[in-house]
């Protein structure tokens, strides 16, 4: 549906080009009668061609054919593990270790993007509040989980709900009472703040960051200064080492605190008695609350972006919602739950993370093909919305300039894939439509390639754009 949409909409684009009237002139010189008798300009090649329900199904034998040759590749090392399946039907089309638990390094994110829009629904929203503290004057400021979080108009991802915003509505329900201190509240998350089997650069090298359950702007330091230059840090950033603390310090600011008084502390928040209090609100007393974008939005950028920090705050958001506690180990173990229950082969993931930079996570091929198949084929509509973030090959995200090559250009506009990077790991997961217009699914780990990054890409590549070449028949 999203690949006719988008047909629809480009080529309605391409039907409008012309130089009417005096905008010829400022535009090329041309006058009115001359632009009103040019043709249209033509409409820009489809992007994401949509697929064709009654097309015919490619043979296993078909499969086989176009691909073995180019799983042989020497860049793709010597483990190579390989899935293919038709998204209607769900018939497995090929497989070459396709059961076999593999590094999936980014490739994670799907598993955990599924897993949360089953958990939450993609309309839920992760809460920010601000609670009366035990103390006259005393705001805690409790986190929900919500990654995005932004300060003031300036941060980092567009549309996520601000300090600022919940500052004005704390000081509005404190009345005539002045705030005096800040604590903050990031005690629903638990457990270590950095990963398992995460690499010992990842704290420091941008794409990792302490996770809190209070943060702003994924823990950028300077969130301007990371979108300006996010292209070219390949989504990198320096992050702050307390997320939590500076969030909070951040708050404190924005409800007018300077000084000594500006600095805060960890607490917990007090339960709300429903009793009140003259002249100033009870303990526990909601000052204000903001909500995060909804969750589907946040699944979309976790995966376009493959945000690192996004994709552990939403793995425990899958915890919270299954009753586990809001760590690591529990996020991993209630996307196990919610995969199985979900009809999944849960015994073929094993996971430490919920954003692929763990080593010790294990995720097999054939999981990933019925995980895809499950959320294309109709049958859990919420799923669906996993694909709205998916880069398309040679057009978005972590795949705009691949499909380049000659060898690759049959994939270009046709791939819609996540793909997963870590050292002599990669990986690719995720759709294709044939020439005869079939939707396939693949999903191809590699994880014990050289150090030939650039050939490995192309040769992961070649066998995507060999599905979208042919009818493998």
């Amino acid at each position: 549906m999203l690949a006719s949409v988008l047909i629809v909409a480009l080529a309605a684009v391409g039907l409008a080009v012309v130089r009417p009237g005096p905008l010829a002139g400022w535009l090329g010189g041309e006058d009115s009668r001359t632009a009103a008798a040019r043709s249209p300009e033509p409409p820009p090649p489809a992007v994401l061609a949509g697929a064709d329900g009654s097309a015919p199904l490619p043979t296993p034998e078909g499969v086989r054919a176009a691909l073995e040759p180019l799983v042989r590749a020497a860049a793709l090392g010597d483990r190579v593990n390989v899935s293919v399946a038709d998204v209607t039907t769900g018939q497995a089309l090929y497989g070459s270790g396709q059961d076999a638990p593999t590094v999936p390094a980014s490739v994670t994110k799907l598993a955990t993007g599924v897993a949360v829009l089953a958990a939450r629904g993609p309309a839920y929203r992760i809460p920010t509040r601000a609670v009366a503290g035990a103390a006259p004057g005393e705001v805690v400021l409790v986190g929900g989980g919500d990654p995005t979080l932004a300060v003031d108009k300036n941060g980092f991802y567009p549309g996520a709900a601000r300090l600022d915003d919940l500052a004005a509505q704390v000081r509005k329900a404190l009345g005539g009472t002045a705030p005096t201190t800040v604590t903050v509240d990031s005690s629903l998350f638990t457990g270590p703040v950095y990963g398992p089997g995460w690499d010992s650069d990842i704290p420091t090298g941008g794409f990792g960051a302490a996770i809190t359950a209070l943060m702003t702007d994924g823990a950028r330091r300077d969130p301007v200064e990371a979108r300006r230059t996010e292209e070219a840090m390949n989504h990198a950033a320096e992050r702050v080492p307390q997320p939590d603390l500076t969030a909070g310090r951040q708050f404190a600011k924005l409800l007018g605190l300077s000084g000594a008084a500006a600095e805060v502390k960890r607490g917990t928040a007090p339960a709300d008695s429903g009793a009140s209090a003259a002249g100033s609100p009870a303990p526990g007393t909601e000052l204000g609350k903001v909500e995060s974008l909804p969750m589907v939005r946040l699944v979309d950028i976790m995966i376009s972006d493959s945000d690192n920090v996004i994709a552990e705050a939403m793995a425990r958001q899958v915890a919270l919602a299954k009753g586990k506690p809001g760590s690591f180990a529990g996020g991993a173990a209630a996307t196990d739950q919610v995969l199985g229950e979900l009809g999944l082969p849960a015994d073929e993931i094993s996971l430490a993370d919920g954003s692929g930079l763990s080593r010790t996570n294990r995720i097999s091929p054939s999981l990933l093909t019925d995980l895809i198949t499950l959320a294309g084929n109709g049958s859990h509509p919420d799923l669906a919305a996993i694909f709205g973030g998916l880069p398309v090959g040679g057009w978005s995200g972590t795949l705009d300039e691949r499909y380049q090559a000659s060898v690759t250009k049959a994939g270009a506009g046709v791939v819609r894939a996540k793909t997963g990077t870590l050292s002599g790991v990669n990986a690719i997961a995720g759709l294709v439509t044939t020439a005869d217009g079939r939707l396939l699914t693949f999903a191809v780990l590699t994880d014990r390639t050289p150090d030939t990054l650039d050939e490995t890409r192309q040769a992961l590549d070649r066998i995507t754009s060999a599905l979208a070449g042919c009818g493998c028949r």
